[in-house]
């Protein structure tokens, strides 16, 4: 029989695999820009400096209608470690173990490095041509809170901070990200009846 897998579980691995995959498609691109700036218009590293703007601006744009439905979905899970942390904090006996502490700090530097870059990403998006940095236009500079080369090294550090940390929660939940993959594709499987057959008279 084909391993059974809830509901609930099923949407969460799917929304989970969608923040993944967005995410891995604007880290890469995200890295190819940090290696080869705008000066570097010719180099083209398995794609185009266009097709990786294009990966880099809707991968960006699809991650974080996904982290929106992604924080949505636990949202019930981020009130409840909201409110024990706010009780630690006033100094109410609320009990926390290391690994959940350790998960929390994690989940906190994705969570403003997230913000930042999302923030700076869309700065740029909608500037003037759009594009990463800019980068169809990278001499414009419109001054929104902070300036365009502001707006810059935040974009590239929050982002690259995000990353590192992503690989951290990835790490931290890989036991559950296995067990739950195999489950989810297992249950895509026919289902066989586990019924002996009937006997012919």
């Amino acid at each position: 029989m084909a391993s059974r897998i809830s509901g609930k579980t099923r949407v969460n691995w799917l929304i989970d695999a969608a923040v993944f995959f967005t995410g891995l498609a604007a880290a890469l691109s995200g890295v190819y820009f940090l290696y080869f700036p705008s000066g570097h218009d010719s180099a083209a590293v398995l794609f185009t400096r266009s097709a990786w703007d294009d990966i880099h601006t809707w991968g960006g744009v699809l991650m974080i209608v996904a982290v929106v439905l992604h924080l949505a979905f636990h949202w019930s899970w981020i009130k409840m470690m909201s409110k024990r942390l706010f009780k630690a904090a006033c100094g109410e006996h609320a009990c926390m173990s290391r690994g959940a502490k350790i998960n929390l700090a994690v989940d906190g530097v994705i969570a403003v490095c997230f913000i930042l870059t999302a923030v700076s990403g869309l700065y740029f998006l909608f500037g003037p041509s759009g594009g990463y940095q800019g980068g169809r236009n990278p001499n414009w500079d419109v001054t929104f809170i902070f300036s365009r080369t502001t707006w810059d090294v935040i974009h590239t550090w929050a982002g690259t901070i995000l990353i590192i940390a992503a690989v951290v929660h990835f790490a931290i939940h890989w036991l559950w990200v296995k067990k739950v993959t195999a489950k989810f594709f297992k249950s895509l499987l026919p289902q066989t009846s586990t019924r002996p057959a009937a006997m012919s008279h």
